[in-house]
């Protein structure tokens, strides 16, 4: 497994979203607050072993780097490993970080939408994916004003391998619904949303606020579904506090 790593001190784990990889942590990774070891692996499983596939290979991850308990949390389909990882063994967070994602199953259109995605990817390529995703995943006005940041989108994309997308794509068409699992989360909970984000709205994180017990909703004005990327400093700023609150 490869993942990226920075500073020295209590592990964060940040899971990362469909269909990047590890390198869309690299704003944060470049900005660790003092005490805290910021951990970001590639999520990787293998065909049909659905999200607890990648939650497994975390916590093999885990076990190998000798970590018991961290900050564990991701973004969109890190959400989903997240919440995966939240059933298998909730002894291992220490908080929790959920942004721009949601609890809740595919419906019969969600899931029709995802296998017309692993047919274009297989008639078109990883680069017809990217057409497709980069509206989704970025706001207008990060199409607009951020060019360098939807070459960086586009460029890390476009690295993935077709087999591990496709996988990607297959997990989260099956994914459980994790609604049910909200109320029973032990652990401090933070949750972010960009304020322009189509793909999971700020209400789904508003909608989570009400459920998890100790959980608090902050919404990142001018961010879209990437909200780490679009707004890398406020995001930031939002996790440190987040962090430096549970110690």
């Amino acid at each position: 497994m490869r993942w990226l790593e920075a500073g020295s001190g209590w592990p964060v784990v940040l899971l990362h979203a469909f269909p990047l990889s590890a390198d869309m942590w690299r704003p944060q990774l470049h900005a660790v607050p003092d005490e805290f070891r910021l951990i970001a692996p590639d999520l990787c499983t293998r065909p049909n072993d659905g999200m607890d596939g990648y939650a497994r290979n975390i916590l093999a991850l885990l076990d190998a780097l000798a970590i018991e308990t961290a900050v564990i949390g991701g973004l969109s389909m890190g959400g989903y490993v997240t919440f995966a990882l939240n059933r298998l063994e909730p002894r291992r967070f220490s908080q929790m970080i959920l942004a721009d994602t949601r609890p809740q199953s595919d419906r019969p259109d969600g899931r029709a939408a995802r296998q017309t995605m692993r047919t274009l990817l297989a008639d078109a390529g990883v680069r017809a994916v990217v057409d497709v995703m980069l509206p989704r995943l970025l706001s207008a006005r990060a199409r607009r004003d951020q060019p360098e940041v939807v070459a960086e989108v586009r460029s890390i994309i476009e690295a993935q391998p077709p087999s591990a997308i496709d996988t990607a794509i297959e997990a989260m068409r099956d994914r459980p619904d994790s609604t049910a699992d909200l109320p029973g989360i032990g652990v401090s909970v933070l949750l972010v949303a960009g304020e322009d984000d189509e793909l999971t709205p700020p209400d789904e994180a508003r909608d989570m606020e009400r459920r998890i017990p100790r959980s608090r909703a902050v919404i990142l004005p001018e961010a879209g579904h990437l909200s780490n990327l679009e707004r890398p400093d406020a995001f930031s700023r939002v996790l440190h506090d987040f962090l430096l609150a549970g110690r």
